[in-house]
């Protein structure tokens, strides 16, 4: 089968991505009995490969590498206690050290995997694993603590498009943090309200005084370092920053000490693998597939921007990190 190849990993993104080749590798095959291989259709480019190329995501993998971790496809083979899986649309979300999306075919184990509604959208299922789903999981932060307004930073993204929508839904107000002034203009083009840029100079000033009227108790933090201070200060007391992502590949800074002892403020992390397996047997196959039905429906989406075939990846790639805000690339093998 045909595969992308990264050698090496190499914190200079552009080096790192022109040190990758589509190569001819051995053909993936099941590796236990609840191991199903899927025929990839896409697989959308996320802020958390551009850290695996880096070498600085969480994941791993043994060198050379396959990257790329989530897909929609069709499963072609499968282990003995997956064989029922077999000719089923699937959406997979993959951290093994041996497999990587950005292939033809790649290994999932039976857990990975979301068995995709008759009618939804290939392309959208590509996407469905990390983005709707890491919003929901969050919202529910939201909700339990009774939150009447949210900080999203990374308001540009898709996560954050995700938790607007919800947000909207549920009566929940919204400050959208973004980096530059036209991406302020978008997203209220967009419809969403209450947008701030950080380059503007009189930008903690705004934040505060919205923050002062709508009373956040929680933000929602995809970049770290001194932004991730400055939403945690000033939100009220018994708040939440809840960091998701480090975009910004900066230590989170500038936080007031004060504010963690005597303000009942706290700091927490959200990863999307370790909130899956504290759910209920079925509890994920119930939000899949609610989640599903909202993008089916219209009330989500995600915004794809550009298709490339294996051998585009590295050029498309160019394009996509220097302005991941606007939408997803993604990868189609088959093209």
């Amino acid at each position: 089968m045909k595969a992308l190849v990264l050698p090496q990993y190499n914190k200079n993104i552009i080096r790192a991505m022109l040190s990758m080749k589509v190569e001819d590798v051995d053909m993936v095959n099941v590796m236990s009995d609840d191991d199903v291989v899927v025929k990839v259709h896409a697989a959308p480019v996320n802020p958390s490969d551009i850290a695996f190329l880096q070498g600085g995501y969480n994941i791993v993998k043994s060198l050379p590498a396959i990257p790329g971790f989530e897909a929609s496809g069709v499963v072609i083979d499968a282990g003995v206690n997956a064989r029922n899986m077999i000719g089923k649309r699937v959406s997979c979300f993959v951290q093994s050290d041996s497999s990587g999306t950005w292939s033809e075919y790649v290994v999932a184990g039976a857990n990975d995997i979301i068995v995709l509604r008759d009618d939804m959208d290939m392309d959208q299922a590509a996407c469905l694993a990390v983005n709707p789903v890491t919003a929901y999981g969050m919202f529910e932060i939201v909700k339990q603590r009774g939150a009447m307004a949210v900080i999203l930073n990374a308001a540009g993204g898709q996560v954050a498009a995700f938790m607007r929508a919800m947000a909207d839904e549920a009566g929940v107000d919204v400050i959208n943090i973004v980096r530059k002034t036209e991406s302020v203009d978008i997203l209220k083009r967009g419809g969403a309200h209450n947008v701030l840029a950080t380059s503007d100079t009189d930008f903690e000033d705004k934040l505060k005084t919205l923050c002062d009227e709508l009373k956040p108790t929680v933000a929602l933090d995809a970049v770290g370092g001194e932004l991730a201070g400055v939403m945690f200060n000033v939100m009220e007391n018994d708040s939440e920053l809840v960091v998701y992502g480090g975009l910004s590949n900066k230590a989170i800074s500038g936080v007031n000490v004060m504010d963690v002892i005597f303000a009942n403020k706290i700091i927490s992390g959200f990863n999307l693998v370790d909130w899956k397996e504290e759910l209920d047997d079925g509890e994920f196959e119930a939000i899949a597939d609610e989640v599903q039905q909202n993008i089916m429906s219209g009330k989500y989406s995600t915004q794809v921007i550009s298709e490339v075939p294996l051998h585009g990846v590295v050029k498309g790639l160019r394009d996509y990190i220097s302005d991941m805000s606007a939408g997803k690339m993604l990868v189609k093998p088959g093209l």
